[in-house]
């Protein structure tokens, strides 16, 4: 390896970038504006992804992120709360579903963005 990495931080596409700032910000993320229709959401001070004011429908419908969590539980049981579905349409939220690996749930973003919230087996290697 040439040199160790520090971060790696993909790109999210937005449909309409205001309301995924909203979204975001209803799910707790940090938002960092770096200008007009441009941001860094952080979830944490190590952990984030730039949220752009771009959309193609089929790459965003393509485009997928893994968040993994300590508590699935607890954390699902939050979103759960947050009420995502009716304040944002065109969100789903899937039940929590047991894998070989772990467990993880689905959320399906405003723009048709993919995530998985999960954990990992002790056994398992990410």
């Amino acid at each position: 390896m040439i040199q160790a990495g520090k971060s790696i931080r993909t790109f999210v596409g937005s449909k309409d970038f205001e309301e995924s700032c909203r979204f975001y910000e209803t799910l707790e993320f940090e938002l960092h504006h770096h200008g007009k229709g441009f941001a860094y959401v952080s979830i944490s001070p190590e952990i984030g992804f730039y949220l752009q004011d771009y959309y193609v429908k089929d790459w965003c419908e393509n485009s997928m992120l893994f968040l993994e969590v300590e508590d699935l539980p607890a954390y699902f049981d939050k979103i759960i709360e947050l009420d995502l579905p009716g304040k944002f349409p065109g969100v789903k939220i899937m039940p929590i579903k047991q894998q070989i690996w772990g467990a993880e749930f689905f959320i399906i973003e405003p723009a048709g963005v993919l995530w998985h919230i999960g954990t990992f087996n002790k056994e398992s290697v990410g």
